[in-house]
């Protein structure tokens, strides 16, 4: 008797594509006449005293819902299909990475995103850990002004990690040393981090608006939005531990107090309406930690919504 449990997917037939929520897989580099490309970055720099735990995660969301011909079907968290007609997304799978070459891993995510943005497309990146989205903003250089919105339990203006300044507690204080990066909103810290009392002082003084969970929940998202510049160009860096560990138990870094689904869909709603979404990442899942693909899955949801949202500013020229 087999162990599997059985998936829904199963149900329908046929043959899922292998892509994110059944999208096509191209090869990375191609990016044809797509409006959204989403890939895999299964590492940049990760720190030697945990190792590279993340590196399975993109698969896991993909795992977690491949129907074959799921854009067909009507979804009612965006009450219709995710993707518009006219709109193309693709898949380009997971991006080759160096267990040890760490620079060279930086190099490649950075031009691929590259790539993604000459071609007027809007990257969506799964991680990875943290220090995935050093080199993804690396790559807007020529796209600024950014404003970044962060949702995290961490705030990650570390200067370096035993010597290490690449890492995942350092990418916001990387981030406000690119020219490009005009505005950094981070919300959703909460209980004790890598930080230290001057880390963020140091963010405070670049001009970091902090939003902690504690105040969302006192006074909900509307000055977190009112804070992103209108019409501005919005990269959406999203650590997936900024969910509550009861709705994602997968992450290294647990903080009770985070974001439900729904919370998390009002705010990526709410900041859809305010400006564009230029660019959007997700990491730090940690498939070892998952509990029945729970996390996963989750994770799948926001990623879809994301490229739900994207794919509508597009229609509408946001």
């Amino acid at each position: 008797m087999s162990n599997q449990s059985p998936k829904m997917k199963s149900m329908f037939g046929g043959t899922p594509s292998g892509g994110f929520f059944d999208l096509p897989l191209q090869s990375p580099g191609d990016t044809g006449d797509a409006d959204i490309v989403l890939m895999g970055a299964p590492a940049a720099t990760p720190y030697a005293s945990v190792g590279n735990y993340c590196a399975e995660a993109a698969d896991a969301i993909r795992g977690a819902f491949g129907w074959p011909g799921v854009l067909g079907h009507h979804d009612f968290d965006i009450d219709g299909y995710l993707l518009p007609d006219g709109i193309k997304a693709i898949d380009w799978g997971n991006l080759d990475y160096s267990k040890t070459d760490f620079a060279t891993n930086r190099d490649t995510i950075r031009d691929y995103v590259s790539k993604v943005l000459a071609a007027k497309a809007i990257p969506l990146v799964l991680g990875g850990d943290d220090s995935v989205p050093i080199p993804v903003l690396g790559a807007y250089r020529e796209q600024g002004p950014l404003t970044i919105l962060q949702l995290d339990a961490h705030i990650d203006w570390r200067d370096e990690v035993n010597g290490e300044t690449m890492g995942l507690s350092s990418n916001m204080r990387r981030a406000s040393e690119m020219g490009w990066i005009e505005n950094i909103i981070q919300v959703g810290a909460r209980g004790i981090g890598s930080a230290r009392s001057q880390d963020r002082q140091d963010a405070l003084d670049w001009g970091v608006q902090f939003f902690p969970m504690r105040d969302v929940v006192r006074n909900g998202i509307q000055a977190i939005i009112d804070a992103i510049p209108r019409h501005a160009n919005l990269y959406i860096a999203l650590d997936i531990d900024v969910m509550d560990p009861a709705v994602v138990p997968a992450v290294i870094g647990p903080a009770p107090g985070g974001f439900s689904y729904w919370q998390m869909l009002e705010i990526l709603e709410a900041a859809a309406e305010r400006a564009r979404i230029s660019g959007f990442n997700l990491v730090e899942l940690m498939p070892s930690a998952d509990i029945g693909g729970r996390g996963a899955l989750v994770a799948a949801r926001i990623v879809a919504m994301i490229m739900g949202l994207a794919a509508r500013q597009r229609i509408h020229s946001i």
